[in-house]
Order: structure tokens, then sequence, then C-alpha cells
């Protein structure tokens, strides 16, 4: 309502503002209809993000992590900056602060694999295997490891929105899942974004639990990745992980849920996952923190990147 009544006082001031003035000349009118059509021309389509610039941006957030420069996370983080560490879900306060605490030292590291996946022109996932040489706490670091990092264009500028790694398994050779302290506790109605986002994941993880690979398939975008402890599954290669191994036992339950919308097409929604059951004679892990990208399709929203890695 409030748009309609702006257009009628334009459209009624524009007509007194004619009436009272001396009409122009044609050559003023054309004037004047060239700058119109040039204001008013539609701006050029944003383009997808490319390898080479999101790349160039993870060197940097690594370079920061290698040399303790916790200052370069300050640009490079979004505001709305999702991770998770030992203590759970960490926005981008809670990761500069425990990077500039952190006792590690870094020697070297390298990277393959990298692929860049486009959830849309204004969101970008890289995904790639990382070989760290490090030493944390006294510790021998975590390598090699599958990382997942989402950028999200934000004015003219593209931040980080999401980090995750997890250590390279062998399928056939499963480390011994452990349980977390930290059980997912089943929740009420959240938020009308997070609640229709979790509704898709529901649908998911019951196809999932029930061996439907057209449900499975169902949810999922044209251009769905999985990236896990296995590193980069595509779409087909996933309905099939999640469909056709021999499982029993399968239950799940879903906590601390929260959802965010990135884009008007692109929305994430992050939770805990308690899972029970076994496949292919193996136990699947018992607790997981997931971070679920969904894209909009017409009417529908997909499925279209999904990351999880073990609760500790």
């Amino acid at each position: 309502m409030k748009k309609i009544g702006l257009m009628i006082t334009l459209v009624v001031s524009a007509y007194i503002l004619t009436s009272c003035t001396t009409p122009e000349t044609p050559a003023a009118n054309a004037g004047n209809t060239a700058v119109a059509n040039a204001n008013t021309a539609a701006k050029p389509a944003a383009q997808p993000a490319s390898m080479d610039a999101i790349a160039a941006l993870e060197k940097q957030g690594w370079e920061g992590w290698k040399n303790h420069d916790a200052k370069v996370f300050n640009d490079l983080l979004s505001d709305r900056y999702v991770g998770f560490g030992k203590d759970g879900r960490q926005d981008k306060a809670a990761n500069i602060a425990g990077m500039s605490k952190a006792n590690y030292d870094v020697k070297s590291y390298s990277w393959s694999d990298e692929k860049l996946t486009n959830l849309s022109p204004d969101v970008a996932v890289l995904t790639f295997k990382a070989t760290q040489d490090y030493m944390q706490d006294g510790k021998k670091g975590t390598s090699p490891t599958y990382c997942a990092s989402v950028y999200v264009r934000e004015g003219d500028k593209w931040k980080n929105l999401l980090y995750m790694e997890n250590k390279v398994t062998d399928p056939k050779s499963p480390p011994k899942p452990t349980a977390s302290k930290d059980a997912a506790k089943p929740e009420a109605s959240v938020d009308a974004t997070t609640d229709a986002l979790m509704a898709i994941e529901k649908k998911a993880w019951e196809a999932w639990k029930t061996r439907d690979a057209a449900g499975v398939e169902s949810v999922m975008a044209p251009n769905f990745v999985y990236y896990g402890d296995r590193g980069f599954t595509a779409k087909a290669d996933a309905v099939k992980l999640w469909s056709q191994a021999k499982c029993e036992g399968l239950d799940y339950a879903f906590g601390d849920a929260k959802g965010i919308s990135i884009t008007p097409d692109v929305s994430l929604v992050t939770y805990k996952a308690d899972v029970k059951g076994k496949c292919d004679g193996n136990p699947v892990s018992p607790t997981l923190w997931v971070a679920s990208f969904d894209t909009k399709e017409g009417n529908d929203w997909k499925n279209a990147f999904y990351i999880d890695l073990p609760r500790p």
C-alpha cells in the first residue's frame, strides 16, 4: 500500500510541475530522454566468482594462520561468519579470539584437488585437500584434511562465511567413531527460516533412514555436492552413498539448529545431529555438526551443498 501511495504522489507531482513550467524544446527533450535512459539502464548481472579470486582470498587466511596474524581475519571474515571448534559453533569474534590465543607452530602447508562450486553468482564454495605440517599444543596437527570454505559477495568484496575441515579417512577402514558428551536436544519451533530449512533436512534424513533413493534425490539441487571425510562427492554418488549401502538400526535426532538467509536465493542452516546404526557393517558417526546450504529453484528450495564433521 505504501508503494501505491508513493506512486500516486509522484504522478500527481509530475503533472503539476509539467503544467506550470515552460515546454522544453525538442532538443532539450531529446537530451533528457538520453539521460533518463542511461540512468534506468539495467546494471550488468553479477559475475560468479572465479577460482583465482577465491583461492587468493583463502591463501590470505592461511598465511594469516601460519604467521599468527589474526588481524587478517577482521577484513576477510563476514560478520555472519560461522565455524566450529572444540567448544561448538563459533562466530567471527570467537574465531579470531581463539586463533589469537592458540598455541601452534606452522612449518608448511599445501593444497591439492581444488574445486570451486558456485551456489549462485554471490555465493561460492572452495573445496580442497590440505597437507599441513604444524604443531598444536605440543602435538602433531591433523593432516591431511578435506577443507570447505564458503564465500559470499558483500558489496564489492568477497567475504568468508563458513569454514569446515575433516580429517581424510579411508572408506574401507574408517576410524572408530566417538560419541560426544553434548547430546543434540530436540527443540520446539525456533523461527520461520530455521523451521523451513530444517523441514528440508528432515525430509532428506528420513529418506536416508528408509533407504529411499528417490526421496534422497528429491531434495537435491542439480549441482548438489556432499563434502565430508571422503572429500568431494557429487550428486549421483551421494544418492548411492545414502541409499544403496546395507544399513540397520538407523535413527537420528536434531538439535541447536540455526538458519540464516545469505542472499535471496541461498540459505544456510547449521545444527547438531545424533545418529544411530550401522552401514556395511561399520557404525555411522554418532555425533555430527552439519552445515547445509539450500538454493531456490522457482518456488522450491533444494539442498545444494552439505557438509558434516564429527562433533567432539
